[in-house]
């Protein structure tokens, strides 16, 4: 079992990348804590302003092509989605933070080919007392 089957945790690094083993011929590549900013929210000041989103991705791939031929181009580019992922986060303007982690999702599994993906965005300081809020979903399927 990975270990974020449970909680999506926010690391305080940027781009930190892991890539674990589960099992069937799938492996997960991790991204954790991708900060970015943007406009996001209902109400009318959060309109007029940019605020930091933390992105959490595993995405489903096989990685054994890549660690025999030990070359980029059989691996799913890491850095190609965060660039990805940046430049779309950083212009939309999504009411509901479900929104954009769909829409995440929807790039991710359309323009990487990975069968599955799990995304959990956070919106820390949108709960006085909270220090995170956010949504995890996950689409596609594990099976290889």
């Amino acid at each position: 079992m990975p270990p974020s089957r449970g909680r999506c945790r926010a690391m305080h690094f940027w781009g930190i990348v892991r890539v674990q083993f589960l099992g069937g011929g799938m492996d997960t590549i991790f991204i954790t804590d991708l900060r970015i900013e943007t406009v996001i929210g209902v109400f009318d000041w959060e309109r007029r302003i940019k605020q930091t989103v933390s992105v959490d991705l595993e995405m489903g791939t096989d990685i054994r092509k890549a660690a025999q031929s030990d070359q980029l181009d059989d691996t799913l580019n890491y850095k190609a989605v965060a660039k990805r992922l940046i430049a779309f986060i950083e212009q939309s303007q999504f009411q509901l933070v479900e929104t954009l982690a769909e829409r995440i999702a929807e790039i991710v599994l359309q323009e990487f080919q990975v069968p599955w993906v799990r995304v959990c965005v956070h919106k820390p300081g949108a709960v006085r007392g909270a220090k995170d809020v956010g949504i995890k979903i996950e689409r596609g399927s594990k099976v290889a």
